[in-house]
């Protein structure tokens, strides 16, 4: 037992020359826990001392080659030289990265210039080298065209996203210097001194994230992106301070605010499916919004609201009406902002009726076609300025006009 003891001791050292963070207390664990651990189960005594010696997970791998060649039998042939190697390998200084070959210089088989990396003593040289990311490339990749696989990968970023609404002035005021003046403090503080007011209590008013209500298409030409909008909608549901306002609408309007919260995403998508009668059929966008603002405009836009309405604009309705209800909406709430994933395309122009008749309305006409688009609408919602946009050019129920000899009709998938 003495002779294990010393060797244990001995392999402390070793750990604490290779870099390990090992000092004389986990030792004194490592002994405590031969009382249990039996010698001759190799496998238990490794995992004993990694779980007692080892704080980094990075140190894994070198604990694992130094028990190895440590705790060996004297046949196999292992050396001391073996230690002494791994703790040259161990102690060497902050790489630093040289230059990469000027243009025209032949690059060796190294890929460093002609002759070679630069010397100096004692300091490794590392290249710089761009590599693939796939991480980078799905958060690029059109939700439209994502294969299986990659629609689970971008469900994870898209749900990794932080979701903070701007600010606006709340209307109760908490004790803080401000330039609001609390005179019950005040009197209150002044019996201390025989009711006379040495000093001025004052009052500001506390900041509230702003509500956010989701007006989202879910008709026929949307069905490629609905799935991922939704998961997208269960996400910002669940990242929110405050309660998310959630609509789904083809021809017909449905509040699915219920159904999109809670902690399983597979199954809020089953409850919304069997909440939405009107799946993948078309589009009334005017009619939805005035149904929205008779019905839920006054009990979901308080507090000054910002509305995304998530559309192609493809519409099958009058455009007129589709003029006047989105003019509507944009007076009621602090900001409308149109998500249209087709708006990535190159070739893309609002041409549709509705489009046509609701973007002078809009505050924001962004893209949702992928995670990047997702955490580029993030940072501008966080980004939002306590007063509204200017709508002075905007003029109530003018719909603008076509140019000449455009005719084009909107049909749905």
């Amino acid at each position: 037992m003495t002779a294990l003891v010393h060797n244990l001791v001995l392999f402390g050292r070793v750990l604490r020359g290779l870099g390990l963070e090992v000092n004389p207390g986990r030792i004194n664990d490592a002994v405590d826990a031969l009382g249990h651990v039996p010698v001759g189960a190799r496998a238990d005594f490794r995992h004993a001392l990694r779980c007692l010696l080892v704080r980094r997970r990075e140190d894994l791998g070198l604990f694992d080659e130094a028990f190895d060649v440590f705790w060996r039998k004297p046949a196999q042939g292992s050396s001391a030289r073996d230690l002494r190697a791994m703790g040259e390998r161990r102690r060497v200084r902050p790489p630093r990265f040289g230059p990469a070959p000027h243009r025209g210089e032949p690059v060796g088989r190294d890929g460093h210039g002609e002759n070679g990396p630069p010397k100096r003593e004692g300091w490794p040289i590392l290249r710089a080298t761009v590599t693939y990311s796939p991480s980078e490339a799905l958060r690029h990749k059109d939700f439209g065209a994502l294969t299986a696989a990659e629609a689970a990968e971008v469900e994870k970023m898209v749900g990794e996203i932080a979701w903070r609404p701007g600010e606006r002035r709340g209307r109760r005021a908490k004790a803080a210097r401000g330039p609001i003046v609390d005179l019950r403090r005040t009197l209150r503080r002044s019996l201390r001194h025989g009711g006379e007011v040495l000093a001025w209590e004052s009052r500001r008013r506390q900041p509230r994230p702003r509500p956010l209500v989701v007006l989202a298409d879910v008709s026929g030409s949307m069905e490629r992106y609905t799935r991922m909008l939704l998961l997208f909608l269960f996400a910002l549901a669940a990242g929110l301070e405050r309660r998310a306002e959630v609509f789904l609408f083809g021809t017909r309007l449905t509040r699915v605010t219920r159904q999109i919260r809670g902690r399983d995403p597979e199954g809020a998508l089953r409850e919304v499916a069997r909440a939405v009668p009107d799946w993948s059929g078309g589009t009334r966008i005017g009619e939805v919004l005035g149904a929205f603002n008779r019905g839920w405009a006054r009990r979901v836009l308080g507090g000054g609201a910002v509305v995304l309405l998530i559309s192609d604009g493809w519409d099958r309705g009058d455009p007129g009406i589709l003029s006047a209800e989105v003019a509507r909406l944009q007076r009621t709430c602090h900001r409308l902002v149109w998500l249209n994933p087709l708006l990535a395309a190159p070739e893309y122009e609002p041409l549709a009726r509705g489009m046509r008749a609701a973007l002078p309305y809009v505050d924001d006409f962004l893209p949702v076609h992928d995670v990047a688009s997702l955490e580029a609408l993030a940072a501008r919602l966080e980004s939002l300025g306590d007063r509204r946009p200017d709508r002075r050019q905007h003029v109530r129920g003018v719909v603008p006009a076509r140019p000449a000899g455009e005719e084009r009709t909107d049909e749905h998938a």
